[in-house]
């Protein structure tokens, strides 16, 4: 029996994102555009796995003379890179355009993360859900706190006294001062 398909799509416009988040441009002007497409797509495998969406990362391609190309680099990321002389914002478009009309068994979900204010009404037209760069970006480093205090070890109570959480030779130390011994 296959397992249902994601509840929700994440659709991201990879250079509007690395335009937006201040690290990503950073990591850009540092080190390159591979660099920084890397760092992005790495926190995306985290987020969707987290989060359970079926990402795609979409970068332009336009100046390249190459075709559209696919990669899945886990079962909930992939990246596109489109085909010469086609925007990311077009590719965006048609896939929103395709999933609108394609029939849904399950009802599914499809977010478009941008900040490019003509895409927004675009995909909204199409009956997408739209999240800026500035609410993905935040949603990530969220996420990424609330995975991290998950994976932090509980801390031990030893009483409610805050000596007791004194490691044992501090404790030794101070009981000898209350005894007066040095």
């Amino acid at each position: 029996m296959s397992s249902p398909p994601p509840q929700v799509i994440l659709l991201v416009d990879g250079y509007n994102i690395i335009g937006t988040e201040s690290s990503l441009t950073k990591t850009r002007d540092c080190h390159g555009l591979l660099a920084a497409r890397q760092e992005l797509v790495e926190v995306l495998i985290n987020y969707s796995a987290f989060r359970g969406y079926k990402t795609q990362v979409v970068f332009d391609a336009h100046y390249q003379k190459t075709g559209t190309c696919h990669e899945d680099l886990t079962p909930q990321v992939s990246v596109c890179y489109t085909d010469f002389g086609q925007t990311a914002d077009s590719y965006i478009e048609k896939f929103c355009a395709a999933f609108r009309s394609k029939p849904k068994p399950f009802r599914q979900r499809l977010i478009v993360a941008t900040s490019d204010r003509a895409q927004r009404l675009t995909v909204t037209g199409y009956g997408a859900e739209w999240m800026s760069s500035q609410q993905l970006i935040s949603d990530v480093h969220c996420t990424s706190r609330g995975v991290r205090h998950r994976q932090r070890p509980p801390k031990q109570s030893r009483g409610r006294f805050l000596v007791h959480s004194l490691d044992e030779l501090a404790q030794q130390r101070l009981s000898q001062w209350r005894q007066g011994i040095r």
